[in-house]
């Protein structure tokens, strides 16, 4: 059964080994509003194919940070169709599809604030190009696929928490990656994939300001480029992220961790999510009451392409009256939603920490440089936020986003149904497997090459959690 979630705000909102082949991706990411000025309201509005050898790891570059005083989303740089052409392209671990702009888009963005040429995807500029048509096999993985139009091909709807919107039509084609063939080494492969030519946008997805070239999806349904290398025999599914907020940057990859060690939690099932069960939670040994729903549930979800943390507003409350209660401080509201307040001292020597407790003996601890950020200088504000967020049946949900993921390596172990982490230098590398028995390190890249904010209008993510797919 599919949980599906509504979400009563909008919130802002990120294989490889069979027994014969392996093959691990990295990806270089940069956080899309790298040293871009925002204001707080823009916080919640985000908020091979085989070769001749067998595969290793591959590697998507990581850029940009996960800091709520600094940036807050994460982008990468991938390579589609013959010959190659190189797009942006945010990572959500919310949603299912690589979409693309394509041409052409009268509605699609022509520019961005972010540093790049944004490109649009020409389907006759490229010789492996094909059109999914209705009887296609990837067709079939879309709700209302029965639907399909035979004179137009397998299309898709794509609507985001913050009613943005996407929509074209399926091409399968070459998507190029970094394997890693040594030591902090790659080397190009190409993949055959099925992603969608979008050519109608709507919402933050048109703005220049915020503009990428698409949107790639890392989670569970069959339609994610995760799941079709999958399919194809080429990969588990297993990716990792670790995103470095002191720095910028860090590391996501594609395949099998092997070291740092990570402990896991199991993952929720049949979930559109990447849920976990959340057994206890407490400030510094202080515990705070969880609803009963979120606990029998797995009313938690673990999504990388939020950016901040996203609580019912009886937990919110008794979470602020508790940390406050351990270092008084005046607060006062700004943007209507952010709990500020002015300090002179180390935050991280005069706040504690929160601990989340899951399945089997999991934590997650979240220190005082990640919960709160510096809005100016001596102010700061809390990135916890009330989410308002509830299934169909009503029942409250937990969000939890990069403030929390951050500075930790995450394991998303699809295979094994779990999810993981463990704290980590994100700057430094990690050491992953592949199906030969080797083991590789990837390091960490950072794609931003834009200073970090310091006053008032630091930005946070733009795009949000992915809330409802319709498939025309």
């Amino acid at each position: 059964m599919e949980s599906r979630i509504k979400f009563c705000v909008a919130v802002a909102v990120f294989i490889i080994v069979t027994e014969i082949a392996s093959c691990h991706f990295v990806f270089e990411v940069q956080h899309k509003f790298a040293g871009k000025g925002k204001n707080l309201a823009h916080f919640k509005s985000h908020d091979t194919r085989r070769h001749s050898r067998m595969l290793a790891s591959v590697d998507l570059p990581l850029g940009g940070d996960s800091r709520v005083d600094s940036v807050g989303l994460y982008f990468t740089k991938i390579k589609l169709g013959t010959p190659p052409k190189e797009y942006h392209v945010q990572v959500d671990t919310g949603s299912d599809i690589l979409w693309i702009n394509c041409s052409p888009c009268p509605k699609c963005p022509s520019k961005t604030n972010l540093g790049f040429s944004l490109s649009l995807y020409d389907v006759n500029a490229s010789s492996t190009s094909k059109k999914v048509g209705c009887d296609d096999d990837f067709c079939s993985f879309i709700s209302n696929s029965d639907s399909c139009q035979p004179d137009r091909g397998c299309s898709y709807h794509i609507v985001y928490a913050d009613q943005s919107t996407s929509e074209g039509n399926f091409i399968r084609d070459n998507l190029s990656l970094d394997q890693v063939t040594g030591n902090l080494l790659t080397g190009p492969l190409a993949q055959e994939v099925v992603f969608g030519c979008g050519s109608d946008q709507s919402g933050q997805l048109g703005k220049s300001e915020s503009a990428v070239d698409g949107v790639m999806g890392f989670g569970q349904a069959n339609t994610s480029v995760l799941s079709q290398l999958a399919a194809a025999g080429d990969a588990k599914r297993v990716f990792s992220h670790c995103l470095d907020n002191v720095k910028g940057g860090g590391i996501f990859a594609i395949g099998v961790v092997d070291s740092p060690a990570v402990k896991t939690t199991p993952m929720v099932p049949n979930q559109m999510h990447y849920n976990v069960v959340l057994m206890e939670m407490d400030v510094d040994g202080a515990s705070l009451d969880l609803p009963q729903s979120i606990v029998r549930k797995g009313g938690t979800i673990i999504d990388s392409g939020t950016t901040l943390a996203y609580l019912p507003q009886a937990l919110y409350d008794s979470l602020i009256e508790t940390i406050t209660s351990r270092q008084p401080v005046k607060l006062h509201i700004v943007e209507e939603t952010f709990q500020c307040f002015t300090f002179t001292k180390d935050v991280n020597q005069a706040f504690p920490p929160v601990n989340f407790h899951f399945e089997d003996s999991l934590k997650l601890t979240v220190y005082p440089h990640d919960y709160l950020f510096s809005l100016e200088s001596e102010m700061y504000c809390f990135g916890w936020q009330v989410g308002g967020m509830t299934t169909e049946d009503r029942s409250e949900v937990i969000l939890l986003g990069d403030m929390v993921l951050s500075n930790k390596l995450v394991v998303y172990d699809l295979e094994n149904e779990v999810i993981g982490w463990t704290d980590h230098n994100c700057s430094s590398s990690i050491k992953v497997k592949d199906g030969s028995g080797g083991v590789f390190s990837v390091g960490a890249d950072n794609l931003s090459s834009a200073p970090p904010l310091l006053l008032i209008g630091k930005l946070l993510a733009i795009l949000s959690t992915f809330v409802a797919v319709a498939f025309n």
